[in-house]
């Protein structure tokens, strides 16, 4: 089962939070991102998101492996939504659950600052002014290629 995915429709949190179950868990941190109707500024009116899929679940894949291994995590998932979102919509999903909580938070955090930094998902605005533009956080290489 892949632990990090693609979704075209509507993120269910519940359903999502239910992969972490663990009876050696002591701790569950849910991240979840929406989208917010600004940025730097701006109105924003919707987004749009695309991805280059096999290599977005594969550096997905990559560093929901790595947290497992630097927090020591009992479980960890994540799943980054595709095509046009909605003001309020979730546009992303991370939960991790791990012994403790100082892990499950640090984990929590490091995952969607990689999510963001190494996936390769790109994210189109649309702004209440009919302009649009795309923005990915940062266009450095890939730390983990499958």
């Amino acid at each position: 089962m892949n632990r990090f995915r693609l979704s075209a429709g509507a993120i269910d949190g519940l359903a999502e939070k239910a992969r972490l179950d663990d009876a050696g868990a002591g701790a569950c941190v849910v991240f979840e991102g929406w989208v917010r109707n600004h940025n730097e500024g701006r109105a924003v009116h919707r987004l749009d998101y695309q991805a280059f899929a096999a290599l977005a679940l594969s550096e997905g894949e990559c560093i929901l492996d790595e947290a497992i291994g630097r927090f020591e995590l009992r479980a960890a998932t994540a799943v980054h939504r595709t095509g046009s979102l909605a003001i309020g919509d979730m546009a992303v999903w991370v939960g991790v659950s791990a012994g403790h909580r100082g892990a499950a938070f640090d984990a929590c955090r490091w995952i969607i600052d990689e999510i963001k930094r190494r996936v390769p998902i790109w994210k189109n605005e649309h702004y209440a002014d009919g302009e649009s533009g795309w923005l990915h956080p940062d266009n450095s290489p890939l730390d983990c290629v499958r």
